[in-house]
């Protein structure tokens, strides 16, 4: 990936700044979501087009390895690498901020438990 800048928050949104690849972190991390259609059925309804895309993305970056599941050569699970990993209190800090900034969000039990442990 070619850098905008040497700046490293630009360099951090060029790779994970846009409407779904933190979402897709989210399943991954927090709700421990490993196969694509666990990843389609979360309720922000992420398209397959673009959940391939991000998924490719992430592992090309080296912040997710995938490897089959089945027989079935197209079926992958999905895994962060230790590198992703490192993006776990990134994560957990945008929670935070998100819960002192907007009234009624909700967090997912999964998720509240993910948080808890660190």
């Amino acid at each position: 990936m070619q850098r905008r800048s040497d700046c490293p928050i630009t360099c951090t949104l060029d790779l994970i700044g846009d409407r779904w690849t933190l979402i897709v972190l989210r399943d991954l991390l927090f709700l421990n979501k490993s196969k694509f259609e666990e990843f389609l059925a979360s309720p922000e309804r992420i398209s397959t087009s673009v959940l391939t895309d991000r998924l490719h993305k992430l592992e090309k970056a080296g912040l997710i390895e995938k490897s089959p599941y089945s027989t079935h050569r197209l079926r992958m699970t999905y895994s962060p690498t230790e590198r992703g990993r490192t993006l776990t209190p990134v994560l957990h800090e945008i929670v935070k901020w998100g819960r002192r900034n907007f009234e009624d969000t909700v967090i997912f039990s999964a998720e509240q438990h993910a948080y808890d442990k660190e």
